[in-house]
């Protein structure tokens, strides 16, 4: 049952080559993305801001290097779940909503790149 309706979520993605180039896209930036997290993530001693509040009393968090090394667990799951549920919308509510969501995608990737490079750039100059 879930193997068919995954065969079948698949073949329809195929069918939409609009919706399969953006996917493609998206699992491209998520790669990469791990890939330059694991290139430019290297062991330290210094600690980085992790989170700090915007209410009130501002409180600064420090974590260690490995840190980082999440962001690119949250690029892979971010990917795969926005691809899914791009093609979930295309199979229940038609192209242009699921379009849309595909190029948020994009969009939330991209994002990631940017805030990972100031971070990192922060915590390790180049």
């Amino acid at each position: 049952m879930l193997k068919d309706t995954i065969t079948h979520s698949f073949k329809e993605l195929i069918t939409n080559r609009y919706l399969t180039v953006l996917s493609v896209v998206t699992i491209i930036l998520a790669i990469a993305f791990v890939i330059y997290i694991g290139i430019v993530v290297r062991p330290s001693e210094l600690q980085l801001v992790t989170h700090y509040t915007a209410y009130g009393v501002t409180h600064l968090y420090r974590d260690q290097w490995f840190y980082l090394l999440s962001f690119g667990g949250f690029a892979v799951i971010v990917a795969f779940l926005n691809v899914a549920i791009s093609l979930k919308v295309f199979l229940t509510k038609g192209h242009p909503l699921a379009i849309m969501f595909a190029w948020f995608g994009v969009g939330i990737m991209v994002f990631a790149w940017i805030t990972s490079f100031s971070i990192i750039n922060v915590w390790s100059p180049l």
